[in-house]
């Protein structure tokens, strides 16, 4: 599994975001806003995006931290890991 995680400084969830994909074993891209990345390539990629992190997984967008929290905590993440 590939994840790309949209970041910028400063941001705990960000920062919680990337510590959860490291934990479940998952390499990612940062892309971090200010630092190589900017806002409007954000919103090229991610039009509805209105935050930050924003995470792809396998090229699907999840959505925030929340909504990885909670694709990790769904028997189908646990199916696809090989856990079930």
């Amino acid at each position: 599994m590939k994840a790309v995680i949209w970041s910028k400084y400063h941001c705990p969830y960000c920062d919680q975001a990337k510590a959860l994909l490291t934990q479940k074993g998952i390499e990612f891209e940062e892309k971090k806003i200010g630092d190589g990345y900017t806002k409007e390539e954000l919103l090229e990629a991610i039009p509805t995006a209105r935050t930050v992190p924003q995470i792809f997984l396998d090229e699907q967008l999840i959505g925030g931290f929340t909504e990885l929290k909670k694709h990790f905590d769904t028997d189908q993440w646990a199916k696809e890991a090989g856990g079930l």
